[in-house]
């Protein structure tokens, strides 16, 4: 009897048997199917999109058109003002600070715009630069989005716990900074947002660490507890200057957690959607793989070694392996320590590589998830065992935002 992953890799095959490699395909039976498991973990709280993880206007519609989801999260203003344009969405939150002088002068252009765009902020030095591209005066009022860190930091801020992203970590400097923007005429403070990334995005169970995924859980445990009581108190202190309409946070690996701290009203999460390698070292869910890309087989340096073109789509972060491509289908597969995964070609050991054959496919999944969009202009949609559509990456509409 034909194990589970000889039976996806037979209808992924027969699916795009027309297909030349390397292509890249998402399993709409198992995006929609992490798409509802991620509404049950959110609850009654609504999720924003991460559009960063998604990066194909036709997916992040698909999502929308769920019940749970309502809105954008995206990572560039460029990327927000063309997906408010082009109909996505009329309600974009930017997760990070911007300096581009030319999208900021075409969302103060434009009422429509601006009121659909929310801007993060996190030192009024940005709000200065938005002034200086278009005086308060002259432009239309722009939304504002305070940034808390949520890093957890301990011995007076020695060891530090997660990322470094706003330098707003404490209730009162997020009091402080709200008061400022509520002073500044053609601002309008809207919301909070707090991404708890050494939670939401720091698998706890890492293979064959285990040492490691108890020290994780521990951290985890203690920033989120810490995080729940100074979110509050932030949120607290912000809305003395602004009646705010959202407070942001999460993601895809904290949906659950974050779901439970009362201060936050809605949920980011994008990653769950494709499912890649990083989740699979989380406990408390994973998201069924349903982004996959091909590289065909073109050599065989030795009977027990299959090399395939391509192949070395890395990710971005910390440059270890948990940002290699891993080989997927067939079941066995593994990079070599000397070469990794390669510009051009890829070498491939394990028991499958003696039995591939020049033409054959080798399935890999990405250890992020938007990041494959990069490397592909279209992405084939399969359900079942047909391709029912082919999408457009933001790549393949000529669009690079970062």
């Amino acid at each position: 009897m034909a194990t589970d992953s000889e039976n996806l890799r037979n209808r992924l095959d027969r699916a795009t048997a027309h297909l030349d490699p390397p292509y890249a395909v998402v399993d709409l039976g198992a995006f929609d199917a992490n798409a509802a498991a991620l509404v049950d973990l959110a609850g009654d709280k609504p999720l924003r999109v991460a559009s960063k993880s998604v990066r194909s206007r036709e997916l992040i519609a698909r999502t929308l058109a769920r019940p749970g989801w309502h809105s954008v999260m995206a990572f560039t203003l460029p990327e927000a003002i063309w997906l408010v344009r082009s109909g996505i969405s009329a309600d974009v939150l930017v997760a990070y600070p911007t300096v581009d002088r030319g999208a900021l002068a075409e969302l103060g252009a434009d009422p429509v715009l601006a009121a659909a765009i929310t801007l993060m902020v996190d030192d009024p030095d940005q709000l200065d630069f938005c002034d200086a591209v278009s005086p308060s005066g002259r432009r239309a009022e722009l939304r504002i989005c305070l940034d808390l860190d949520a890093s957890w930091r301990l011995l007076n801020g020695r060891l530090h716990v997660g990322v470094r992203r706003s330098p707003v970590h404490s209730a009162r400097a997020a009091g402080r900074l709200a008061a400022t923007v509520a002073r500044r005429p053609g601002f309008r403070l809207v919301g909070l947002m707090s991404y708890e990334a050494q939670i939401a995005g720091l698998g706890d169970a890492p293979p064959g660490r285990a040492a490691l995924g108890t020290a994780i859980r521990l951290a985890q445990r203690g920033s989120y507890r810490e995080l729940l009581v100074r979110r509050s108190a932030a949120v607290a202190a912000v809305r003395k200057h602004a009646d705010l309409e959202f407070v942001n946070g999460g993601g895809t690996g904290s949906v659950a957690a974050t779901r439970a701290d009362p201060a936050v009203t809605e949920i980011t999460a994008g990653s769950g959607l494709y499912g890649p390698t990083l989740f699979d070292a989380y406990r408390a869910w994973r998201p069924t793989p349903a982004a996959f890309f091909a590289c065909g087989v073109v050599r065989r340096p030795t009977p027990d070694l299959a090399t395939v073109l391509g192949g070395g789509w890395i990710a971005s972060g910390s440059a270890d392996r948990s940002r290699l491509p891993r080989p997927w289908l067939p079941e066995g597969l593994s990079l070599l320590g000397a070469e990794g995964a390669g510009e051009v070609q890829t070498p491939l050991t394990g028991a499958p590589a003696a039995h591939l054959r020049i033409g054959d496919r080798v399935w890999f999944r990405h250890a992020k998830s938007g990041e494959l969009c990069e490397r592909v202009n279209e992405l084939h949609l399969v359900d079942g065992d047909q391709v029912v559509a082919t999408v457009p990456t933001y790549r393949g509409e000529g669009r690079a935002f970062l």
